[in-house]
């Protein structure tokens, strides 16, 4: 607990900028947002579960990775024993492993993806070497979304190489436009019905392919070179098939429906555009990225309430397919065409990417709940905590007011993204 005594001393390092409430932020809220909400208490005044998510906890080690690498490699070695023999993995469980196992696509993708800068900061391949035990596998039945039990060891095991393999293959399986399924859910759990009868994702494309080019590397670190051509070469075809099936013309469309219909395309009257296919097509150098998101900044980023949608038009039902449950949360409410911080946060990395400064800013400066409060008035409207960052900000009717605080991911990527 001594990291939450003013939380100054687990700042290494330190940063100055002629922003106030930017430094105040970056140096101490946001590691103790991440220290006390989401790794000790692990809930929060909207949320009390007190579960480990398998994505939303190894995404918070990546603000730890210049802070608290123990607590990093410890992690990574946890959560890889949460993963069955199949590659995929508990999606949350309450400790020891009382979790649920899902179709949930995404999760599996983190170990190694937060794996690959454990290793570069660290230097640390002696994790590679770590045996760690498979879950005895619980079979999900046919059409049965999820499963949710104790779960036990199984007698399997393997290094954490092998489990970063496994992962990749029950991730890697595509679709006729060849992208990724999107099966149970990609990121957005909200979204749990556009991967029904082969649904694609043109997000988790992306994402598959940052994985890809970092596998490469950690096949040439463990010496796996016919590894690390096969990897290259599905991440040749799935850059071609991500601009291919997902460029809509003046932005990258979200996922296709089993049924072929595009979602986050121009003239759907719901989620015509969503915010993060567009940034991570930046994050990862998409060949339209500039143009992608400019579009993202011109459609989703309202700078008069100072906020950055998720998506647009907010799902009513008009739809003719149902995404998933996104669809029951009031419009403008969390994943529903409000800001889901999470997400919005990638728009400063992907501005940063292409070299634009000041919209990076001004992405900051808009999650700032500090900005959010700075008089009486803005304070009354946002009926947030102006000192820790919140899950949602509302639009529409309610546009500007907070959502769940403390227990959001976004304040890690926050920090991790502001510091490097």
């Amino acid at each position: 607990c001594a990291c939450l005594v003013g939380s100054e001393m687990c700042i290494r390092d330190r940063v100055q900028t002629p922003d106030p409430a930017f430094d105040a932020l970056i140096n101490g809220r946001l590691l103790y947002q991440v220290y006390a909400a989401r790794l000790m208490a692990r809930t929060g005044y909207y949320q009390c579960s007190g579960a480990m998510g398998f994505r939303d906890q190894l995404q918070d080690m990546l603000a730890l990775l210049q802070v608290e690498p123990a607590r990093v490699r410890e992690q990574l070695l946890l959560c890889a024993g949460r993963q069955f023999p199949a590659g995929d993995v508990l999606h949350w469980w309450h400790m020891p492993m009382r979790g649920v196992r899902t179709r949930i696509v995404d999760d599996r993708l983190f170990l190694p993806y937060v794996l690959s800068y454990y290793l570069e900061t660290t230097q640390d391949m002696d994790i590679l070497d770590v045996s760690v035990a498979y879950l005895a596998d619980r079979p999900l039945a046919e059409g049965q979304r999820d499963l949710y039990d104790r779960m036990e060891p199984g007698e399997a095991a393997e290094p954490l190489y092998g489990h970063c393999m496994r992962a990749i293959r029950s991730a890697a399986r595509f679709g006729p436009h060849g992208l990724p399924y999107m099966e149970g859910g990609d990121w957005n759990d909200g979204m749990d019905q556009v991967g029904q009868g082969g649904g694609e994702s043109v997000w988790l494309g992306w994402f598959l392919l940052d994985v890809l080019d970092k596998m490469c590397c950690l096949a040439e670190i463990c010496r796996k070179k016919a590894d690390g051509k096969r990897f290259a070469e599905k991440a040749r075809k799935l850059r071609h098939c991500v601009e291919q099936a997902g460029w809509d013309g003046a932005w990258y469309r979200r996922a296709y429906y089993g049924s072929g219909e595009p979602l986050g395309a121009k003239g759907n009257v719901a989620c015509e555009i969503d915010c993060i296919s567009q940034a991570w097509a930046a994050i990862c150098g998409g060949e339209h990225a500039d143009e992608a998101v400019n579009s993202m900044l011109s459609m989703l980023y309202d700078d008069q309430e100072g906020m950055i949608k998720l998506l647009t038009p907010p799902f009513t039902g008009q739809s003719w397919q149902r995404p998933g449950y996104i669809e029951d949360y009031i419009p403008g409410v969390r994943e529903n065409g409000g800001q889901y911080t999470h997400g919005a946060v990638w728009t400063v990395q992907a501005c940063c990417k292409l070299g634009m400064g000041e919209k990076a800013l001004a992405m900051f400066d808009a999650l700032n709940p500090i900005n959010h409060a700075l008089t009486r008035a803005q304070a009354a409207k946002y009926k947030g905590e102006p000192y820790a960052v919140a899950g949602d900000v509302y639009s529409g009717l309610n546009a500007g007011r907070a959502g769940w605080t403390w227990y959001t991911g976004a304040a890690a990527w926050l920090y991790k993204i502001c510091l490097e």
